[in-house]
């Protein structure tokens, strides 16, 4: 299939339009807000308020018989906030560290959830209004009113991410300073962790409870790999959020039995991948490939020393010797091929009939090594 289809599946296609809308909407509300989470050092909230939003979607539906899309991700918000709230006040009245609380807040709601959920299923009514779709996800059910729910949402986050831009730098970096400043540290971080609920229930319906708190660390942690600067960093986890939900809509689209979600998911794990082999900040490929050289060159340059030590001395031809090298420095043959092809190639040594002799710029290199 051609770019040209592509797109014009895209525009004109109701189901595609719909999913890459909502999918994209998920992605860049979840990559902004998720930025926040992860500066502060809370990407298991996620997780835990995922998981927590289960029962507030199945009490929902029973409590009001509807399936409307408002009504459902209203009981998962109240839910997942009821579950940040639980987090507060077990670390708060107890000694359990922050790690414990939500295990125990995330298992508990989620098993109360799924209790529901099964309790439901044995209702014609709750089977119609497809419940289990917010468990794992199932964004080709998504309709236009859905995504203008999360549209809505999604905006009204994202522009009290804007009017507040200044007081969440402040609490994600230094909430102390922020308090001695007269800042209400306490509501702001109140404030903070229930957009991020809110981009938490907006995507339910697309990715799922499981995999949702992929959507909220994911993209923050590949674009903390790129920058040091708080808002070029929100804007490219927002960007990875929105360009990934797009890919996912799309390649579930065109590949037949392929979900959405986890495809959404398989994406974004790979941009965390690629960030962080590839990134100039943390750039591990980079790493790996100096370190490499490092140790080859030390290598090349103790042969060096080592051909310095007896340049000139009786002993001279033979100590140059590659039989007798590798046996000297302890190396094996292939060690010893690949260490002096790297000097060779370096300009620190010259072969000439199966010997080794120093070249000028290879005595100064074994030189400058020995005053180290």
């Amino acid at each position: 299939m051609d770019l040209a289809q592509i797109l014009y599946d895209l525009f004109f296609d109701y189901t595609l339009r719909t999913v890459a809308l909502g999918s994209a909407v998920l992605g860049l509300v979840g990559g902004v807000l998720g930025a926040f989470a992860v500066l502060r050092q809370q990407s298991l909230l996620g997780d835990a308020i995922s998981h927590a939003a289960l029962p507030g979607v199945a009490l929902a539906f029973l409590l009001t018989s509807s399936r409307a899309p408002l009504v459902l991700v209203l009981g998962a918000a109240v839910a997942g906030w009821l579950g940040t709230l639980a987090v507060l006040l077990v670390m708060r009245h107890t000694r359990i560290k922050e790690d414990a609380a939500l295990g125990i807040v995330l298992s508990v709601f989620f098993g109360f959830g799924l209790l529901l959920l099964t309790f439901l299923q044995k209702r014609p009514d709750a089977r119609q209004a497809g419940l289990d779709r917010f468990l794992f996800g199932q964004a080709a059910t998504l309709i236009q009113r859905d995504v203008a729910t999360m549209a809505v949402l999604g905006a009204i986050a994202l522009a009290v991410v804007f009017v507040l831009w200044k007081e969440f730098k402040l609490l994600s970096f230094d909430p102390d300073f922020a308090a001695s400043l007269g800042f209400p540290s306490g509501r702001l971080s109140v404030l903070l962790t229930s957009l991020i609920v809110v981009a938490i229930v907006v995507g339910l319906q697309t990715v799922g409870v499981v995999l949702m708190s992929a959507m909220i660390v994911a993209p923050a942690a590949a674009a903390r790999q790129w920058t040091e600067r708080l808002h070029v960093m929100v804007l490219l986890s927002g960007a990875f959020g929105a360009v990934v939900g797009l890919l996912g809509a799309l390649t579930s689209s065109f590949v037949q039995r392929l979900p959405t979600g986890p495809t959404i998911v398989l994406y974004m794990s790979a941009i965390v991948l690629l960030s962080l082999l590839f990134a100039p900040e943390r750039d591990i490929v980079a790493r790996m490939r100096r370190r490499a050289r490092q140790r080859w060159q030390f290598a090349a340059e103790a042969l060096a020393v080592h051909l310095l030590n007896h340049e000139g001395k009786a002993g001279e031809r033979e100590e140059s010797a590659l039989g007798h090298m590798r046996a000297h420095m302890r190396w094996d043959e292939e060690r010893t091929r690949r260490v002096v092809r790297w000097a060779v190639s370096h300009d620190l040594i010259q072969r000439t009939n199966g010997h080794l002799e120093l070249t000028d710029h290879g005595r100064d290199v074994a030189r400058k090594v020995m005053v180290r």
